[in-house]
């Protein structure tokens, strides 16, 4: 067993190699001149050259007049934006750092890609840590709070008392700004809001961050210094940081000038060089390798590198009396592992395949291997000099160790360690969904995305359990897991062609299922951030067959982003053939949709034989699809102007969503309601509009606050308040423009008409329903109001050629479920309500 007291005096004497003079004047130079600009000091030296030691000396060694931080980008969450913001947030804030704006805009962004939860201390991050999210959620009393910068701002309000303080969040602009931007421009917000109140804390104490291996994240850069990308939010949040300095260690200078010459004046590059021969025998000397010759082989084979002198440190300290000769760095490592007790090698070899590992990581892989797993061998193994300790008693091995100690596994080995880890990450996320107490910082890794980067290189796990694992995983710790999960499998992928293999055991289908699998989960990601363009890119091929659940996810991603783009015929050709050849898990969101575009184009009837169908097939959990099925049939008896079946269906849709606990199906059953009032009771359309808005404008959904104004302004124009009317459609073009929401522009447009109708404007009211029918037919949808906007028109007397023509190509697609003639009847009754002004 080594002598570990002995060994922590020798790491307390080694630290003076790490002050060399060069980078420690640099430091203090930068630390001197830190003001109103970013500062970036890069510290540039091979691997196992000491950056991440040096790193931690330059932070124990900064004044108490500065706050500091650290990124170990090693870890591959904190490679993730929204993960390194979060870990930097909770280290600043513990040091007294202020960040009610950023936490606001956090919110709002982790609210935007899990619009499927409600904001609580137990899933949203650091809320505890955070005061004003952890008062809103407080004061809420167990209340739904949705995280959108509207209703967030409001309820700060009512949780903050201090006054200065509460005004500077309700005047900041761009918390103001933030429910109308895409995901992309909400992200640059947050890191802005990130910075900004660093800045603003930097006035009364400065701060550093501390950056480690860079090339974790951009591995390859391409020629000219550009890097894929991969490191866009790292430089946009380091360009930000004002009032501080970064300190970034890699393995190659930056060279983010070719992105930006201004780069230049804020990067200062400072190289760490190998230890001079005086200090290589200086630090050997003092750990106790005292005999000349040894220390004289030992020096030159380590080529002044501190991982290798530590290692010969740590082989001294095991058995000091078979010193040997050591002739190449590799000499020296094999030499450690001679010295160490056998059973302590072979767990560290097997540790070496967990990319990070805590005591159950290390009691896991004890307890598959028959291999002491106790408190005293943790503690020797986590003191060597080359396992790196990380916040909350977790390490990583050094990567130069790495590949030393893998080089003893056998592959079949390697699979069943990746076999053992990907099981015990399974497990620990199984606790978690239980419900245990949420932590912080490196606990975020996410334990799902583990399981799936080991399952992929124990070549044991199936693309339909990596997006098992990836929809898991969006509830337990964020987009930005499933984000993580799409890079490992594309990092596997990429290392399997690199080495001419395949990446699973299942020859080239496994490959091409994997990539599938990948591309699915990006494209489903770019739909959520309203890239339907980008979903379409990495969908080009609809005609494959969807027999397996990822196939028909990534062909239901594909149609959904086609059908956003205004492709409604082919979507519903892919949305059919998923529904008629797919029998698992996706055949009911394939139904939906199916139903759905059915209704839309006409086809009533059909729709609504399918939705009875696939409500019949849904699993008694699929309470979220079922109340979109309910939901479904009311619009379609809605728009039959069957109010009598519109209202039961959405009772029953909103019965449904209650059980789910599904804000957003609640959300729209509110407009829901205030629509089907606009036909049945206009004086209680207004009231229900005016709920429904207040909830809608909380999430941020366009479209529907803009049907909610539509509803609104068709119940003020039968009530006659045209000037109200008015400008209650003026607010829903405004929102359905900003949502691109092209038909239901168009039907706001058709119900505007008939007010222009009742105010004398004949002609204006002519040319919009004319621009409605032609809109409704560009979008392939709603052919019976073609007829009803055809019906007004002749009542009117405002009916054309043109008009006449749209109708007659829209008639023969309405397939009703009663006899045509049942529906003119209530159609003719619907539009008396609109078109005079005493009904």
């Amino acid at each position: 067993m080594p002598i570990r007291p002995q060994y922590r005096r020798v790491s307390a004497l080694q630290r003076q190699f790490f002050n060399r003079e060069g980078i420690l004047e640099a430091y203090d130079e930068e630390l001197e001149a830190v003001g109103d600009r970013p500062r970036i000091l890069n510290v540039v030296g091979v691997g196992g050259i000491g950056k991440s030691r040096l790193l931690q000396e330059l932070r124990n060694r900064t004044p108490d007049t500065y706050r500091t931080a650290r990124l170990d980008l090693q870890l591959p969450t904190m490679r993730q934006q929204e993960d390194a913001l979060a870990v930097l947030r909770v280290e600043f804030g513990a040091q007294g750092v202020q960040f009610d704006r950023f936490d606001i805009a956090y919110a709002v962004l982790w609210q935007r890609v899990h619009p499927q939860l409600q904001l609580n201390p137990k899933t949203t991050p650091f809320a505890e840590e955070s005061e004003i999210l952890s008062k809103i959620l407080d004061d809420a009393m167990g209340l739904p709070v949705f995280g959108t910068a509207a209703g967030l701002v409001r309820l700060t309000g009512r949780a903050i008392k201090n006054r200065k303080r509460r005004q500077r969040i309700e005047a900041d602009p761009t918390l103001h700004e933030l429910d109308s931007l895409s995901n992309a421009d909400l992200g640059h917000a947050v890191s802005y809001l990130f910075a900004e109140e660093l800045r603003a804390s930097a006035a009364e104490r400065p701060y550093v961050v501390y950056v480690d291996a860079y090339e974790a994240l951009v591995p390859t850069p391409l020629p000219g210094g550009r890097a894929y990308g991969s490191d866009a939010w790292l430089r946009d949040l380091l360009g930000q940081l004002h009032g501080g300095l970064t300190v970034l260690a890699s393995r190659e200078a930056l060279r983010w000038a070719a992105y930006d010459p201004e780069w230049a004046s804020v990067i200062r590059r400072s190289d760490i060089d190998g230890l001079p021969m005086a200090a290589r025998l200086d630090l050997l000397a003092q750990a106790g390798i005292t005999e000349i010759p040894r220390q004289r082989s030992i020096a030159e084979a380590s080529a002044g590198v501190p991982f290798y002198l530590h290692l010969a440190v740590d082989t001294h300290l095991q058995n000091a009396s078979r010193p040997g000769h050591t002739g190449t760095s590799e000499e020296i490592v094999q030499r450690f592992l001679q010295h160490v007790a056998p059973d302590e090698v072979r767990i560290l070899e097997l540790l070496s395949v967990a990319r990070t590992f805590d005591f159950g990581v290390f009691q896991a892989v004890g307890r598959t291997f028959d291999l002491p797993a106790n408190l005293l061998t943790w503690e020797s193994l986590t003191a060597y000099s080359f396992a790196y300790p990380l916040p909350e008693g977790w390490f990583r091995l050094h990567q130069l160790m790495i590949g030393a100690l893998q080089r003893h596994l056998s592959p079949a080995v390697k699979r069943h360690v990746h076999a053992a880890l990907r099981t015990h990450w399974e497990e620990l996320a199984d606790r978690m969904e239980r419900g245990p107490a949420r932590s912080t910082g490196l606990a975020r890794l996410s334990p799902l995305r583990e399981a799936v980067y080991h399952g992929l290189h124990a070549a044991d796990i199936t693309p339909e359990q990596i997006h098992r694992h990836a929809d898991r995983a969006v509830v337990l710790h964020g987009r930005q897991s499933v984000d993580g999960i799409v890079k490992d499998l594309r990092d596997h992928l990429a290392a399997a062609g690199a080495d001419g293999d395949e990446p699973t055991g299942e020859g080239r289908d496994g490959a091409a299922d994997l990539r599938d699998a990948a591309d699915c989960l990006e494209a489903e990601a770019r739909l959520d951030q309203g890239d339907a363009a980008g979903a379409i890119e990495l969908t080009p091929c609809l005609d494959r067959p969807v027999r397996s659940p990822v196939s028909a996810r990534l062909a239901l991603a594909g149609a959904n982003a086609r059908r956003i783009a205004g492709e409604s015929t082919l979507a519903a050709s892919i949305f059919e053939r998923v529904w008629e050849e797919h029998d698992g898990a996706a055949r009911a969101a394939a139904g939906f949709c199916v139903a759905d575009i059915r209704m839309w184009q006409g086809d009533f009837r059909s729709a609504f034989a399918l939705a009875e169908e696939v409500y019949g097939i849904c699993a008694p959990d699929d309470a979220v699809i079922r109340g979109d099925l309910k939901r479904l049939m009311h619009l379609g008896h809605r728009f039959l102007m069957d109010f009598d079946s519109a209202a039961r269906l959405l009772a029953e849709a909103e019965a449904e969503y209650r059980t789910a606990q599904a804000v957003i199906g609640l959300a729209n059953v509110r407009t829901n309601q205030a629509e089907l009032y606009a036909f049945t009771d206009p004086a209680a359309a207004v009231e229900a509009a005016a709920s429904a808005l207040e909830v809608q404008r909380d999430i941020g959904a366009q479209h529907e606050i803009g049907k909610a104004f539509t509803a609104m302004a068709m119940a003020q124009t039968r009530l006659g308040q045209y000037e109200r009317a008015t400008s209650s459609y003026l607010s829903a073009n405004a929102a359905l423009d900003r949502a691109g929401y092209r038909s239901g522009r168009a039907r706001a447009d058709m119900f505007r008409a008939f007010l222009l109708y009742r105010q004398g404007e004949r002609a204006e009211a002519s040319g919009l329903l004319l621009h409605a029918a032609r809109e409704f037919e560009a979008c392939e949808v709603y052919p019976s109001l073609i007829l009803a906007i055809r019906n007004a028109a002749e009542r009117l007397g405002l009916g054309g050629e043109e008009l006449t023509a749209l109708a007659d190509r829209a008639r023969p697609t309405v397939r009703p479920l009663g006899s045509p003639a049942e529906l003119q009847d209530r159609m003719d009754a619907v539009l008396s309500m609109f078109l005079e002004e005493n009904a």
